[in-house]
Parts: structure tokens; C-alpha cells; sequence
């Protein structure tokens, strides 16, 4: 067997493997599993793409995407036929949709595990080769901006799971091809990870992972390797999987005419699926022109600075490992740019060259994927979670810099002695947690207990809806509503807040400790550990503040005494009360829209055939005095109820996070 091939095949002891799968897999259960069944449907895309998965079930028309009965055509359909096939199995339940998600997450953290492995065995300790991979993997466990962009259904954690796959198999495939083998079955892989990518999120599936092999062969001299990638067989695999879908959605959905009106608000005389989904969904939103205008725009210094607070408790370690890679870039570029198995040749075990080699490839793989991402979306439209692909490659960085400060200093690694001494590596991670966790942990847990002792406790009566301020200008971002939190507010966290400044305390000035006196891995267990607390204080207290964010028990108490006949509608657009739709039991279409004929729908409700959802005053006027029974959610009773009290009764049905159900009977 040659070096190389020893690098990249040895199989890790049982002992460690599994050990190290256990301390994976337990934050999962935690955090993902046991959170997976409360709170309800979020309003907007969490219910919408949920919702689209469920008619698609009730149609069995796995094509074209509907909500309401109106075609959605933004995005691909991968999320919609995994959460329609967990229901199909499961039942329309809202943990059944949630939980191909959770799987998607348990996958991300072992394939950044095995990636971790593979780049960093050169440094891992030689008793735990497989630690650089651990780290990285329980940081992406523990991670705030994982854990928060999971708790509603959104494609971007799977375009991170896409991104790691991609990458490890090119690099697995630049080995078949040192070794003087065929690369065609990891390039095969390579490309069903691609079609599954396009079909998650679009284009952009395409993009990184292409872009990311293109410099990688060109930074390291070796375009000439693209000859041996097997790209054409690659290529037919890839349409194979990913073309079907788009050819019968343009097919199904050609270009019909416009009216006046959508001409007027930007669209072509004709459109159809392709327009809105190759051009409007892609082209037209990366330059900042998509019709409708329907999302908020993160400005640069706020985007970059999220990528901190995302990255949190882990980012402590990020200044040590990004400078640890940029001399490994610097001092081992010359050898990192020789792919010809000759420079192998002879030797029996991994020497200090291969794995300088492999040191090299990870620090140039891991800073040009962040940057491809990262720079990517810097240039073009952001919003504040479009960060979540290129965090595996933060996270790694980190899992490699903390590996190496577990092997004590003069000690061999996993292959062999150390390159250099890596006392370095060590006194970073022992800086970035003194500099870092221990003020930053000290403050927020003053600052949380403070709150959690002193915090008035509510009347009997007071709901959070009311003790909360109102601030529509943060509400373009996907935690908006966290800034409407007061002081009075506090009170109803309690139990959440003392949860967070003891695991603050943890993971900052004791495991500083713990840290100093050289239980590096301790340590970092305890990180873990705490922060995993931290989340399910995190998750317990979206339970209490879920009234704000959805919709679930208006729609149980409304489902409970419909009958035939009656009519249940959103005063405003779908997003204001998107779970109405997915927790009744009329299949849609199933709910008006009051002013509502824009954003999602919009688009969609120009086909001739599609039912007609959409109202105005004068209508709602008219169905309020029919005979009908009317459910009109509402934000505003305050005007809604002198607007139709001439048109017959009006009575509240329920009340809940600051929304009304307003009933005419």
C-alpha cells in the first residue's frame, strides 16, 4: 500500500470510531430529536414550504409546487419531497415534515466528521486520530447558528451537508487519480451530490462546488487533472438525477400571457415556470432586481458580523485556526502543488512530507470554500443565514486547530512525529477562550441572571403579546421579533435565562480552568456540554414566545367548530398566518386572502386556472353580511371591528400572540 493511499483509507480503530459516533450523535438526540415536537408551524416559510409539501400529497402532483392551490414556483422540489414523504409514512403531522430536516442535520455532522478525519489525522494526537474530525462535527452540533436555522424548515443546512459531500469526494478523486486509479465512482458521487444540491436550493448547487474544484486545481497548478475527472461520464449522471424534474415543471408550466397589471410591476408580456425559476428565482434575485421585492437585505458589516455570533461558542478558536492555516498555506505551498504518485514512491509510511502535503490541503480547501461563500454572497443578495454552507469549513478549521492542542507538545501524532511543535496550536486555543469565552461567558451570565432574578413577575392575565414592544423595522430579518422582547417581558423567561447564564458560566471561566491546567479535551467536552444546555433554553423559550411567530392554536380552536361552508381568511398577505393552511383539514384550496394579492402567491395566481384566494374590503364586506360564517384572523381588531360591524355581528372567536379571529356568527 502507498502513503497516500494510507492517508486517505486506513480504517480508524473501533474503539475511537465509536466513541467518538456516540459524542456525536448524543447533542443530536438532544438538540434535534428532542426538540422536534414542539413548538408548532412557524407563519411564513416554515409553513409555506410545509404546506406546499402537504397539497402535494393531497394532488399527487409531485411537479408542480402549490400553496393554497396557487403554483409556487420558488423553489426546487427536494424539501417539499422529503417532508411529504416523512408524512406520507408518518402521517400530516407537523414533526413528521420536521424530520427529514433532523436527519439532514445527523448527516451534515458525520460528513464533517469524515472530512475532519481525513484532513486532520496529521495532527490529531496519535491515540485519537480521529479529533480534528470530532471537534469539528460537535461544533456544528453545538453551533447557534445551526441550531437556530433548523427550527424552521429551510433549505440552507442541507446546502452545507451538499457542499461537505462535494468536497470530500473531489478530494477523494484527486487520490484516485495520484494513485493511478480511475476516478470515475467518486466523480459519480460528486455528481449525485450536485443533482441533489440543484434540486435543494438551484443554481447555486451548481456554482460553489465547481467554482470550489476550478481554483483548487488552479491554485495548486493542476488544471491538467481536469482531463482525468471523468467529467463527461459525470455529467450524463448528473442530468440523470437532476434534469427530469426541471424539464417536466417548464413543460407543465409553459409561458402563458401577463396582464396589464403584471406587466406594470416588472414581469414580461409572457412568463412561465422557466422565467420565474431559471431567470427571476436566480439571475434577477443575485442582482437585487427579483419581482416581487419580497426580502430583506442584510448590509455587508451586519452579515460578516453574524458570521461571528453563528459560529458562537466555537468562533473563540477561529482567529487561532484561520492564522494556523495561512502558514500552512505559506510555508508549504511547494509541496502541496506535486500530484504525481512518484513523490510516494518508496516509502512505506507516512512521512513528514505527506503529511505537511495533507496540512496544506486542508487549510487551502477549508479558506477557499469559506471564501467562495462567503464572497459570493457579499457580492450579490444576503440575507442573514446565507452564511450556513460555508460554516462545515469554520467548523473544521477550529476541529483541526483544537485537535492539534490536544497532542502534548514533542509527541507524535496520528502519523508519525510532529511536523513542527505545536505549542502554538495549544497557547491559541488557550488565548481564544481567555480573551474570548471567559469575558463574554462572565457578561451574559451577569447579565442573564441579573434579568432572571430581578425580572417583575407578570399579572395574572398578562400574556406575552402583551408585555412585548412593537419594532416592524426588524421584522425583514428572520429573528426580528427577538428585538420586541422589554424588561417587564423577562419575566416569562425565567427559567430559560438562569438555564443560559449557568451555561455561560460553563462554557467561559470554567472551562477556562479546566482548559489551563491541560484537560484540553474536557474542556472542550464541557463547551459542548454547556452550549447544548444554552440551546434548550434557547428552544424553550421560542416555546413560550411561539403565540408571536405562529398560528397553530387559532387554527386547532377554529378546526374544531368548522363546518362545511364556513370561510376562514387572512387580513393581509398568507405569510401573516400561513400555519391557518396547514392545520386545517380542508384541503386547499382552503383560506382567502384579505389585500394579500402579493409575494409567495403572486406570481402564480396569474393562471387562468387558478382558484381565487384573493379579496378586498369590498368583497370581505360582502361575505361578512352573507351566508357564510366568517374566520377572519386579524392583527388589527381595532380597525377591523368598526369596519365591518354595519355589515353584520362581529364577535371574537379567539385571541392569541396579538392576533385576533374575528367571527361573524
Amino acid at each position: 500500500m502507498n502513503a497516500t493511499h494510507s492517508i486517505t483509507h486506513h480504517a480508524p480503530a473501533k474503539s475511537w470510531r465509536l466513541s467518538s459516533l456516540a459524542l456525536i450523535t448524543l447533542p443530536w438526540l438532544v438538540l434535534q430529536i428532542g426538540c422536534l415536537f414542539t413548538p408548532g408551524l412557524l407563519d411564513d416559510v416554515d409553513s409555506v414550504y410545509i404546506q406546499i409539501a402537504r397539497e402535494m400529497l393531497q394532488r399527487h402532483d409531485f411537479v408542480t409546487p402549490t400553496i393554497d392551490g396557487i403554483r409556487f414556483f420558488d423553489k426546487p422540489p427536494l424539501m417539499y419531497w422529503m417532508a411529504a414523504g416523512s408524512m406520507r409514512l408518518f402521517g400530516p403531522h407537523d414533526w413528521a415534515a420536521r424530520l427529514p430536516l433532523a436527519l439532514g442535520v445527523l448527516a451534515l455532522l458525520f460528513a464533517t466528521y469524515a472530512l475532519g478525519i481525513r484532513l486532520f489525522r496529521a495532527v490529531s494526537p496519535a491515540s485519537a486520530p480521529d479529533r480534528g474530525g470530532l471537534y469539528a462535527a460537535l461544533a456544528m452540533a453545538t453551533a447557534l447558528g445551526p441550531y437556530l436555522y433548523t427550527r424552521f424548515y429551510i433549505p440552507d443546512i442541507l446546502i452545507a451537508l451538499w457542499m461537505t459531500l462535494s468536497i470530500h469526494l473531489f478530494l477523494i478523486a484527486l487520490d484516485h487519480i495520484r494513485e493511478g486509479r480511475s476516478a470515475l465512482l467518486p466523480m459519480h458521487g460528486f455528481a449525485a451530490v450536485l443533482a441533489l444540491d440543484v434540486l435543494t436550493k438551484g443554481l447555486i448547487g451548481v456554482v460553489f462546488p465547481l467554482l470550489f474544484v476550478f481554483l483548487y486545481l488552479a491554485i495548486t497548478s493542476s488544471l491538467r487533472l481536469l482531463a482525468k475527472l471523468q467529467i463527461p461520464a459525470a455529467t450524463v449522471f448528473f442530468l440523470l438525477i437532476a434534469a427530469p424534474w426541471h424539464i417536466l415543471a417548464a413543460l407543465r408550466n409553459p409561458a402563458i400571457a401577463m396582464p396589464a397589471e403584471a406587466q406594470a410591476a416588472g414581469l414580461p408580456a409572457h412568463a412561465g415556470w422557466a422565467w420565474f425559476y431559471l431567470y427571476n428565482e436566480h439571475i434577477a434575485r443575485f442582482l437585487g432586481k427579483r419581482v416581487p421585492h419580497d426580502y430583506g437585505q442584510v448590509p455587508i458589516p451586519l452579515f460578516w458580523l453574524l458570521l461571528l455570533l453563528w459560529l458562537f461558542p466555537w468562533v473563540a478558536f477561529l482567529v487561532g485556526a484561520l492564522i494556523d492555516a495561512v502558514r500552512e498555506l505559506r510555508s508549504n505551498r511547494s509541496n502541496s502543488r506535486r500530484f504525481d504518485s512518484d513523490i510516494f514512491s518508496g516509502l512505506d509510511t507516512i512521512s513528514l512530507m505527506q503529511a505537511t502535503a495533507r496540512r496544506y490541503e486542508a487549510a487551502l480547501a477549508l479558506l477557499l470554500w469559506a471564501g467562495i461563500i462567503l464572497g459570493f454572497f457579499t457580492l450579490s443578495s444576503r440575507q442573514e443565514y446565507y452564511h450556513l454552507p460555508a460554516l462545515p469549513a469554520l467548523a473544521l478549521l477550529v476541529g483541526g486547530l483544537l485537535a492539534a492542542a490536544d497532542a502534548a507538545p514533542g509527541a507524535s501524532t496520528s502519523s508519525g512525529p510532529t511536523l513542527r511543535p505545536r505549542v502554538n496550536a495549544r497557547l491559541q486555543a488557550l488565548r481564544g477562550s481567555f480573551y474570548f469565552l471567559v469575558p463574554l461567558g462572565t457578561l451574559l451570565f451577569l447579565v442573564c441572571g441579573y434579568f432572571a432574578v430581578t425580572a417583575p413577575t407578570p399579572h395574572p392575565g398578562e400574556t406575552l403579546s402583551s408585555l412585548l414592544s412593537s419594532n416592524p423595522y426588524f421584522y425583514n430579518l428572520s429573528l426580528g421579533h427577538v428585538f420586541d422582547i422589554t424588561g417587564r417581558a423577562m419575566g416569562l423567561f425565567r427559567g430559560p435565562l438562569l438555564t443560559v447564564a449557568l451555561g455561560m458560566l460553563t462554557l467561559g471561566p470554567i472551562a477556562y480552568l479546566v482548559r489551563r491546567k491541560g484537560h484540553t479535551f474536557l474542556a472542550n467536552l464541557l463547551i459542548t456540554a454547556a452550549m447544548s444546555a444554552v440551546l434548550l433554553a434557547a428552544h424553550e423559550g421560542l416555546v413560550r414566545f411561539y403565540p408571536i411567530l405562529g398560528s397553530k392554536d387559532l387554527a386547532l380552536q377554529i378546526d374544531a367548530v368548522r363546518q362545511p361552508g364556513d370561510l376562514v381568511l387572512i387580513d393581509g398577505e398568507l405569510t401573516a398566518g400561513s400555519t391557518l393552511l396547514f392545520y386545517s383539514r380542508t384541503p386547499a384550496p382552503n383560506t382567502l386572502l384579505v389585500n394579500g394579492h402579493e409575494n409567495g402567491p403572486w406570481f402564480g395566481s396569474f393562471w387562468p386556472n387558478s382558484p381565487h384566494i384573493f379579496t378586498d374590503d369590498s368583497q370581505l364586506h360582502q361575505l361578512w353580511q352573507g351566508s357564510h360564517r366568517i374566520f377572519l384572523l386579524t392583527y388589527h381588531p381595532d380597525k377591523r371591528i368598526p369596519d365591518l360591524t354595519p355589515f353584520g355581528g362581529v364577535h371574537i372567536f379567539a385571541d392569541s400572540g396579538g392576533k385576533t379571529i374575528l367571527t361573524n356568527r
